[in-house]
């Protein structure tokens, strides 16, 4: 992966990262975070970690993401009134943060093993997907299908229990 694409959805997963604690919408905040999980995949993507990629979008931006926006639907969150803002806590939290770019900076700037560059890693001839898979529905196969029926049926109760009465 060409440097300027890392530095595309690095900045992609801060910003979006950023919004994720910004935004006072539920709905818009979970959005930001799905955007933000795309870019870590695809992050982990250019250092030809292809499996955890996948995982990251299966798992995280499908799964995971789908239960949060259940929770809030079921919780029926409303955005966030509008309050004061503590400039206390902002000008403490604005300064921790500084220190710790400081940090950073000097620690870069003065280590040797820090500047440089990493030499590329070698290719891999296994295949761990194709691995991970034979593994998985090979060895593990029962289990595997005995987790399916517990999602299912969990599922199931989940759905009947977040049904409303009608009055």
């Amino acid at each position: 992966m060409p440097a300027y694409l890392f530095w595309i959805f690095a900045l992609l997963m801060l910003v979006f990262g950023a919004a994720v604690v910004i935004n006072r919408n539920p709905i818009a905040s979970a959005l930001n975070l799905v955007v933000s999980f795309l870019s870590l995949a695809a992050l982990f993507m250019s250092l030809d970690a292809f499996f955890v990629g996948i995982i990251q979008v299966l798992v995280y931006a499908g799964a995971i993401m789908v239960l949060f926006l259940f929770i809030i639907m079921l919780l029926d969150l409303r955005v966030e009134k509008l309050r004061k803002i503590n400039w206390v806590a902002s000008a403490g939290g604005i300064a921790v943060a500084l220190a710790l770019l400081t940090q950073i900076f000097y620690v870069i700037g003065n280590l040797k093993a820090a500047r440089q560059t990493f030499p590329p890693l070698a290719r891999s001839t296994i295949d761990d997907v194709r691995n991970v898979g034979l593994a998985l529905f090979g060895n593990y196969n029962l289990p595997f299908q005995i987790i399916g029926i517990l999602v299912l049926v969990a599922t199931i109760g989940v759905v009947l229990l977040s049904k409303r009465e009608v009055r």
